[in-house]
């Protein structure tokens, strides 16, 4: 899955890079540590503009009774993106970008007492999540595959936008520390897949395939990842392992 990302250009400097000519109003600063429920930046068309607009992290399809069911909708399989009575009728005309400078993974590191120890609670407590800052080696953003959608709640005219990314197979290199990978979109993919009136499902499953393992280089960084309330660019400088 992915679950936690970073997020840190304007929206002006994302609709230069993706060519989008409508940028709706500027979210509060960067964040070095984007988590689901939050509002975040996504490519997308309307109208047949381009545009970079917020939405909120976690779909709520159209036809959801409650908002709560976004929670668990961060992510959409690529394998079944297509099929999922949650995701196809996004899939089919609501299609976007999700723009994002890095993202995060975790590795467990096991303590002495999970190694060798006892088995038990205490064992348990000496497990640690390790995270790790996936980015590219140049540092320009990577346009994660992502679908939007429309809810309003029932007897109400309001709307919220809300959005997923779509996750498929890792490639070699993030096979090292994950068994999932957010899609990412070459340039010449994005036409195609931000046309709302493009409906050939072969056509943009094809899109849905690993990134090649020459495009991303990760790095350990401090566990104050783990906690979605830090924040700050020094959450991405590299750390050393050390034994636990």
């Amino acid at each position: 899955m992915c679950g936690r990302f970073v997020s840190t250009s304007a929206p002006d400097e994302i609709a230069r890079y993706f060519g989008a000519t409508e940028v709706d109003e500027a979210l509060e600063g960067p964040n070095y540590n984007v988590a689901p429920t939050q509002d975040v930046y996504a490519v997308l068309e309307k109208g047949g503009v381009r545009r970079v607009e917020s939405l909120h992290w976690g779909l709520i399809p159209f036809w959801a009774k409650e908002a709560k069911i976004g929670n668990r909708m961060i992510n959409a399989r690529a394998e079944t993106v297509a099929t999922n009575g949650a995701f196809k009728h996004a899939f089919s005309k609501r299609r976007c970008i999700i723009p994002v400078d890095g993202f995060y993974e975790w590795t467990k590191r096991e303590g002495p007492a999970a190694r060798g120890g006892a088995p038990g609670a205490g064992a348990l407590r000496q497990a640690k999540k390790q995270p790790w800052f996936i980015h590219r080696p140049d540092d320009e953003p990577l346009a994660f595959a992502g679908l939007w959608e429309v809810w309003r709640p029932p007897g109400s005219e309001d709307e919220l936008v809300s959005g997923t990314i779509i996750t498929g197979e890792p490639n070699d290199k993030m096979a090292e520390i994950h068994d999932r990978m957010p899609v990412i979109l070459p340039p010449d993919t994005w036409d195609a897949w931000l046309d709302r009136d493009q409906h050939d499902i072969e056509l943009l499953g094809r899109f849905l395939v690993p990134a090649p393992s020459s495009l991303l280089t990760f790095h350990p960084v401090s566990t104050e990842v783990n906690n979605v309330r830090n924040q700050g660019e020094h959450l991405l400088d590299p750390v050393e392992l050390t034994e636990a």
